[in-house]
């Protein structure tokens, strides 16, 4: 069984992981103020070069969510 809290504890909650959950929050919020909220829906913001801190125009994109998270593996 999958033990969440210490999933939580040691990976993130940890101020790396942090900071990159932070960067790509905010990548999204600025596709959304560029594009619109009905074009992310139900979709994922993509970091072209996977580098979540990153958050220029030309390194954004949205894809639908099964391709990007396909892709991350």
């Amino acid at each position: 069984m999958r033990n969440y809290k210490k999933e939580y504890n040691s990976y993130h909650k940890t101020p790396k992981q942090k900071k990159r959950r932070a960067a790509r929050n905010k990548a999204r919020r600025l596709t959304i103020k560029a594009r619109g909220k009905k074009a992310v829906a139900g979709k994922d913001v993509d970091h072209k070069d996977r580098n979540p801190h990153n958050n220029s125009k030309s390194n954004l994109r949205i894809q639908s969510r099964s391709k990007n998270r396909s892709r991350n593996k």
